[in-house]
Order: C-alpha cells, then structure tokens, then sequence
C-alpha cells in the first residue's frame, strides 16, 4: 500500500509561490502516475478536488482551476513528486495530499500539508 509524506505547506500573501514536495513508498513509483489532490476545509462538505497528475513518462496534466499557474514533476530517482504553485490565491487554501493516479477505492492517505494563501 502506498505511503507518502507530504511537505513544503504554509502561510504565503496572495500572488506568492510554494513548492510542495512528496515522498513516496510502497509501490512501484517509477511506474505509477502520481496526482495531487486538494481539501479545502474552508467549504462546509467540499469534496476533496484533483490538482494535477504526472504519468510515469512525465505526461503532465491539470485541472482548470490549477492550469497556467502550477507545476507538477517528479523525480523518480528520489520517489518523489513535487507541485510547484505560482500566483496563489485565497481560494487555492486547503490541505494538499499526494496519492496515485486514479485513486483506488480505498485510498491511504498522509498527513498532507497545509497551504494557506492570505488575501
């Protein structure tokens, strides 16, 4: 099963940039498309949404919300992704996980990292 441990959260104005860094195990990571997901506990009830995901061949893709303005890669030597997000805005505010691409049914999750984007 996989383990991951993400980092690289915090506190940043609005317009300002982090790079999010997760460390995976358990699971064949040069094969496997990995994805970053977002809870934002801001909204009562708000489903946990899909940021962006790399393929095992480097194959990027991102949702709407997230597209021109973040960066997912990933360095299979170390096991690890990383998401790099520009020009933050308040409503990019929430927890951050990463975790395979799709998600299986039962997924384990980490303990995520928190991105808070002040206004």
């Amino acid at each position: 099963q996989v383990h991951v441990v993400e980092s690289g959260g915090g506190l940043v104005q609005t317009g300002g940039s982090l790079n999010l860094s997760c460390v995976v195990s358990g699971v064949d990571f040069s094969g496997q498309t990995m994805g970053w997901y977002r809870q934002a506990h801001h909204v009562l009830g708000k489903h946990l949404e899909y940021v962006a995901r790399i393929s095992s061949e480097g194959q990027t893709m991102y949702a709407d919300s997230s597209w021109g303005r973040s960066t997912i890669s990933r360095d299979n030597a170390k096991n690890t992704v990383y998401l790099r997000m520009d020009d933050l805005k308040p409503e990019d505010t929430g927890v951050y996980y990463c975790n395979v691409a799709p998600l299986p049914g039962n997924p384990a999750w980490g303990q995520g990292t928190q991105v808070t984007v002040s206004s």
